[in-house]
């Protein structure tokens, strides 16, 4: 994994290269663009938390991670995790994916958090092997139609 990787919040300065990220074309069906995940960040202040990825000042990825949302709309299940996850096109298993997490999962300890929870497209093309690999396990939920993982922190 490059030591140089870095999160940067999104700014005017830095807006143009986050929604110019594109993933590999075979994956365009499994992750939304970033230009509609900083519109969701928009609508959702205080939990999204939309950051880029950035190596050596180049954008390589973007997530968006969320924070003490009320998962079923109970008012008894607040999970904070990973949102959305955006690797460049042609920087894919240099390990930017697993800072990424890594980034999240320490954000959620710094806030007190002891749980990372996701969601996948689930199927063949589908990201399960990279989520499992870093120590998930499906809950058996599904949140729009994609399997719902969670990663225990110590």
């Amino acid at each position: 994994m490059p030591t140089s990787l870095r999160l940067q919040e999104i700014t005017p300065d830095n807006f143009e290269r986050a929604i110019g990220l594109r993933v590999r074309r075979d994956q365009e069906h499994l992750v939304d663009p970033v230009v509609k995940s900083l519109a969701e960040a928009y609508l959702h202040p205080g939990v999204a938390w939309p950051r880029l990825i950035c190596d050596d000042g180049e954008a390589v990825g973007f997530l968006m991670a969320f924070f003490d949302i009320d998962w079923t709309g109970t008012g008894t299940d607040f999970r904070s995790g990973l949102w959305r996850l955006n690797i460049a096109a042609g920087e894919q298993g240099r390990g930017v994916g697993r800072f990424a997490v890594r980034a999240v999962a320490d954000e959620i300890r710094r806030r007190g958090g002891t749980r990372l929870t996701t969601t996948w497209h689930p199927g063949a093309d589908g990201p399960m092997g990279f989520y499992l690999a870093l120590g998930f396990r499906p809950t058996g939920e599904t949140s729009g139609g994609q399997t719902v993982g969670v990663l225990e922190l110590s």
